[in-house]
């Protein structure tokens, strides 16, 4: 059997081979890449104006030059975490524990962090933080967002939203156009290749990036990292993956999370996933892969197997686990599904995951009028509002904080530290 495992080994020639394709003078692929980032200015030019744009007062002077109503809000938001209404994390848990508290060690090394998804429009993080405040809840420490960046942009939502972020101290992902999912304000596919959503089963394989797609998403990615400092994006495709990797190994200080539809369902897949991260890493071992959804189909072997090649590649501190909790109760799993009872059971074990909540509890969801369908992550907001669904996505919203904190109280309880806002909550 030794003999046989040797047989795996990479031979250096290999390696050599692949290191002469980046260094070929006339290599298509690495010079239109290379364009797309002189476009900006180059490297040292593009990160300086991410790190200007990302700053919180430069977002707040082009709210109030845009006249933004979401302006009252973000102070609002920022009275309310200077004034404390937000429940420490210390007396999160005396609220769960009571006295039995004070005798338990939180271990920092196995934090859970609180994830939600999708919050796609900056009022639902305001009447989140109302519920928080209001019932003494937490606020998420990761949230993801899948709406469409050209609409944000015109309403100026995405520059509240990037002030929230800094303002309540949590990570969160944008999701760019450039995938196939997404429509454009004039309701046609910004991925003139796919339909939509109904059309995307015909073009699996990584989702909607054909042909020049995976550099229109690179220059997208650039565009709103050097205008509005979004260093964070969902990463759909595997070509796209690539790219970031090689943004990241140039110099340029981008992150991604890898989506729950690019299938990484098994430990074998997982490790492609983690080998490449670890292929193009920088010399100080970082990569851009900071986040990173298994599918939904996986089980505890498989996240446990994962946890063994992410260990072994020295990138348990980096690349955080993303695991659906819940899910939406419409249009993407097999119904029920609640992992709470799988998430305790590895917590203890599986470093740097996050419980990700994209569905409210299966027993409120059956008694909504309106259930959460994560197609409606797709509709445009005119479209929305026309069809008065605003007030119903927002409780479908609201539903997925309570499903957080039905997990956070859980995880409490079984001692188990977690992450939530941090700039609200750790006091």
């Amino acid at each position: 059997m030794t003999n046989l495992r040797h047989k795996l080994v990479i031979k250096k020639e290999n390696l050599d081979v692949i290191n002469d394709f980046f260094l070929r003078k006339d290599n298509p692929l690495v010079d239109n890449l290379l364009k797309v980032i002189e476009n900006y200015g180059g490297v040292d030019e593009i990160n300086r104006k991410a790190a200007e744009a990302s700053k919180l007062e430069n977002l707040v002077t082009q709210l109030r030059a845009k006249n933004s109503p979401y302006l009252e809000d973000l102070e609002w938001l920022m009275e309310q975490r200077d004034g404390g209404a937000f429940i420490g994390l210390s007396e999160y848990h005396k609220k769960i524990l009571g006295a039995k508290a004070g005798s338990i060690t939180f271990d920092q090394n196995f934090a859970v962090t609180l994830e939600i998804s999708a919050c796609n429009f900056f009022p639902w993080l305001i009447e989140e933080a109302k519920r928080a405040i209001a019932q003494q809840d937490l606020m998420p420490g990761r949230f993801i967002r899948v709406r469409a960046m050209k609409e944000q942009v015109e309403d100026s939502e995405i520059l509240a939203f990037a002030a929230a972020m800094r303002i309540v101290g949590a990570s969160y992902v944008e999701t760019l156009d450039t995938k196939g999912t997404l429509r454009g304000s004039d309701g046609l596919p910004i991925n003139i290749h796919l339909g939509g959503p109904e059309t995307i089963t015909g073009y699996f394989g990584g989702v909607g990036m054909p042909n020049e797609y995976a550099l229109k998403w690179v220059d997208e990615f650039l565009h709103y990292y050097t205008t509005y400092g979004i260093k964070q994006v969902l990463n759909i495709n595997i070509g796209s993956v690539i790219l970031g990797y090689w943004l990241y190994k140039l110099g340029i200080d981008i992150e991604f999370k890898i989506s729950v539809f690019l299938g990484n369902d098994n430990p074998y897949s997982c490790f492609w996933t983690l080998m490449t991260a670890k292929l193009f890493s920088r010399e100080d071992g970082t990569t851009p892969l900071v986040g990173f959804n298994l599918s939904n189909s996986v089980n505890n072997d498989t996240i446990e197997l994962s946890a063994y090649t992410r260990k072994t590649f020295n990138l348990e501190n980096i690349v955080r686990f993303e695991h659906h909790i819940t899910e939406t109760r419409k249009s993407i799993v097999r119904q029920p599904y609640d992992r709470l009872a799988e998430l305790l059971e590895i917590a203890d074990h599986v470093k740097n995951i996050s419980a990700k909540h994209e569905g409210g509890l299966l027993d409120i969801e059956d008694k909504r009028e309106h259930p959460s369908d994560i197609l409606e992550y797709f509709i445009p907001k005119k479209d929305i509002l026309a069809q008065g669904l605003m007030p119903k996505l927002t409780i479908n919203y609201l539903d997925k904080h309570d499903a957080m904190n039905r997990t956070a109280r859980s995880l409490t309880e079984k001692g188990f530290m977690v992450i939530a806002a941090q700039n609200l909550h750790n006091k």
